[in-house]
């Protein structure tokens, strides 16, 4: 299960407390800094791997779908995303063309399919996200330049401490 999660430096604050008759005002600095994760979840393993972009596109996901492919040597992938103009870009279809031409549908090196339209719930990806998100701003107090942030972030997504009910949802079991 794959997604995207897009990394603000105002993703660190979270809510801010005063007095009802006066304006808070908070300064924001580095507004502009931000990073793009690819994130996938091997549904069976309950590994997660992370890759790191400047933007999510259709050559970035190209990029993150090879990665995928050199951690999972001679594996083939069931890739489930959303409904991303991207993951249904001419380009992303070239490729997976490229890779699975002249095959049979059963040996494709990597088959997408996708969630339901507007039906964030149902892929872990995005809690796993959050879950990152969370961590940093609870721990705002040390993020004072982005690199923390992302550091934190990164952390966060590397110690893979998660176990969400979505994860068993889609099992033999479910």
């Amino acid at each position: 299960m794959v997604d995207e999660c897009h990394l603000l430096w105002g993703d660190v604050c979270g809510y801010v407390w005063g007095k009802t008759s006066e304006r808070v005002r908070v300064p924001i600095v580095n507004v502009r800094c931000k990073q793009t994760y690819f994130g996938a979840l091997d549904y069976k393993t309950k590994e997660f791997f992370t890759f790191a972009a400047k933007t999510a596109n259709s050559e970035t996901t190209v990029s993150f779908l090879e990665y995928l492919q050199s951690q999972q040597r001679g594996a083939k992938l069931l890739i489930i995303w959303d409904g991303a103009s991207y993951h249904r870009s001419q380009q992303i279809k070239d490729y997976l063309d490229s890779l699975n031409r002249e095959k049979e549908t059963a040996q494709w090196l990597i088959t997408c399919e996708r969630f339901a339209p507007n039906a964030p719930q149902q892929n872990p990806v995005e809690d796993i996200c959050l879950q990152a998100k969370t961590l940093v701003r609870e721990l705002y107090f040390f993020c004072h330049s982005f690199s923390i942030v992302k550091g934190l972030f990164e952390l966060s997504m590397d110690c893979q401490i998660f176990n969400f009910p979505k994860l068993h949802e889609y099992g033999i079991f479910s």
